[in-house]
């Protein structure tokens, strides 16, 4: 491991514990043995730190759903929206210290007026999105689940998990334990008939 993924490993748990604003260079020394200087040759900034942390996790969970979309079969898009619900409740819990920076409201907060901030997490969440879409257009097509808008059932869908992550992820509640109902219920929601009673 280089000397700038050290620095970057340490303060991404730094950040992730203690938060932007309550994070100092100083402790990230202690942490790391490396001077203030040595982190400031690789980040000019704690901000340009911060912002290197989110591309390093939007790289990761590329790579991580990349590898999965080619990895995986799924007879049907419903088969494939419960395999990508178990996947991100897998990815969440592996990745548990990057889910809590991410979780945390200083990315946003920064995103505001950080274009580049704002740049990495909306890639972060497009490839949520993108992949939550993806199982339900093939569920259309494969007749496993019924027409509707499928990129706003994705949101809707990658809402509710992800809720339940943040609770995991704040220790308020085990997302495991809700599994099983959270999959009937994304069944149910979209296997049910529509208005028109064609679905």
């Amino acid at each position: 491991m280089t000397r700038k993924e050290i620095i970057l490993q340490a303060a991404t748990a730094l950040f992730s514990d203690k938060g932007f604003k309550d994070s100092s260079m100083a402790e990230l020394c202690k942490m790391t043995g490396v001077a203030e200087g040595t982190i400031f040759y690789h980040f000019k900034s704690k901000e340009e730190l911060f912002v290197a942390i989110l591309e390093d996790l939007r790289k990761s969970i590329t790579e991580e759903f990349d590898k999965f979309t080619k990895q995986k079969r799924f007879e049907t898009g419903l088969d494939m929206m419960e395999g990508v619900i178990s996947f991100y409740l897998f990815l969440a819990g592996m990745m548990e210290e990057r889910f809590l920076f991410l979780h945390r409201h200083d990315p946003y907060q920064l995103a505001e007026v950080n274009a580049v901030c704002r740049g990495h997490l909306e890639a972060i969440y497009d490839c949520f999105l993108d992949i939550f879409e993806k199982a339900i257009l093939r569920g259309q097509e494969d007749g496993s689940i019924r027409k509707m808008p499928a990129r706003k059932i994705a949101l809707i869908i990658f809402s509710m998990v992800d809720g339940l992550v943040r609770l995991n992820t704040y220790n308020l509640y085990d997302a495991g334990a809700l599994y099983g109902e959270v999959i009937d219920l994304c069944r149910r929601m979209l296997q049910g008939k529509d208005s028109h009673g064609d679905g």
